[in-house]
């Protein structure tokens, strides 16, 4: 919900000011509407009801994968497509995937979002109101800030969302929030952030001429300068910092590059997760002997790694996956 109009709405009812944290309480509790907020009374509900819509956004389309993985797209009230993502995990876990911007303007090739027309930023209210969605599913404790857009160029507004998310189940421990490289948020998440969330850059070459061919920003802000403001963040925080490398057949998956990525980053600072390619239209996905190759060229170089597990791709709701209208494959050569 708009947080800004409700505590607006009740100031000017002249109600007292624990009122706003008794409907966030009830909302952040997975309560389904004002009608649940069995404390506030009746007339009230009824005012809020009609003054403030329980959520900044609507659901246009749902579905679940075989894996249970739930993706919804919502529209905000002026009409922009937004997409998240609930992942069920086998040991307990319920992760989101929470979207920063409708659409997203730096255009990595491989990713699906940035094909898509670039809206603008949400609010955080529109960030919260994702999480309070799966919330009023099943009770959540992860996220990432791995949806559409790119949170470091709205990061006022996705630390908001994010000081709030423990009020929802998820700890500033288990909130993870990643950049392609935008510099000048990179360095105020370095410089401001006051509570342990974690970050994640997503890095896919371990050069800057192929990361420039295959993520745009590169030419603006090369590998030299955002790896030393997330090495400086690892020296300020003693967290390391977690790489997303998506595994691009013929592109990044040589394991000469797996060397070249481990001497580039070192063993200190950072951790690999090697995420399987889902299929977004101009690239192949390496294949699985493929991404272990590289999986063992890299711990040679002694740096941690994973291979991530893929959730949601039947619904293209993977990694790389989020846009407002489904994708149509075609095939383009790999860059030289």
């Amino acid at each position: 919900m708009d947080l800004t109009l409700l505590q607006r709405t009740l100031r000017e009812r002249g109600e007292p000011a624990y009122r706003v944290g008794q409907v966030w309480d009830w909302a952040a509790g997975g309560a389904d509407g004002y009608d649940a907020m069995s404390n506030l009374p009746g007339a009230l509900r009824e005012e809020l009801a009609a003054a403030v819509p329980f959520s900044t956004l609507t659901v246009e389309t749902q579905r679940e994968s075989k894996d249970g993985t739930v993706k919804t797209l919502f529209k905000t009230a002026d009409g922009h497509p937004v997409e998240a993502v609930l992942m069920r995990y086998r040991d307990g876990r319920r992760s989101l995937c929470l979207s920063s911007q409708s659409g997203c303007p730096l255009t990595c090739t491989f990713c699906a979002t940035g094909q898509m027309a670039f809206g603008r930023n949400l609010t955080a209210s529109e960030i919260l109101d994702q999480a309070l969605h799966f919330r009023r599913m099943t009770p959540v404790d992860h996220a990432v800030f791995m949806g559409m857009g790119e949170p470091m160029l709205n990061f006022d507004e996705v630390l908001a969302a994010a000081r709030k998310l423990p009020d929802v189940g998820i700890t500033h421990r288990r909130t993870t929030i990643s950049t392609v490289g935008w510099l000048p948020g990179l360095k105020r998440f370095v410089d401001e952030i006051d509570v342990p969330i974690r970050l994640a850059l997503s890095l896919h070459a371990p050069d800057d001429t192929l990361r420039s061919k295959i993520m745009p920003v590169n030419e603006k802000y090369p590998l030299r300068d955002i790896l030393a403001e997330c090495r400086r963040h690892v020296d300020r925080t003693n967290r390391r910092v977690y790489i997303e490398y998506v595994m691009l057949a013929g592109v990044n998956d040589a394991p000469e590059q797996a060397t070249a990525l481990g001497k580039l980053l070192g063993r200190d600072h950072f951790k690999v997760n090697l995420i399987p390619y889902n299929p977004t239209g101009i690239y192949d996905g390496s294949s699985r002997d493929r991404i272990a190759a590289f999986k063992l060229a890299l711990d040679r170089t002694r740096v941690p790694s994973t291979v991530r597990l893929t959730r949601g791709r039947d619904i293209e709701a993977a990694c790389g996956q989020l846009a407002s209208a489904p994708k149509v494959r075609t095939r383009a050569a790999a860059p030289a």
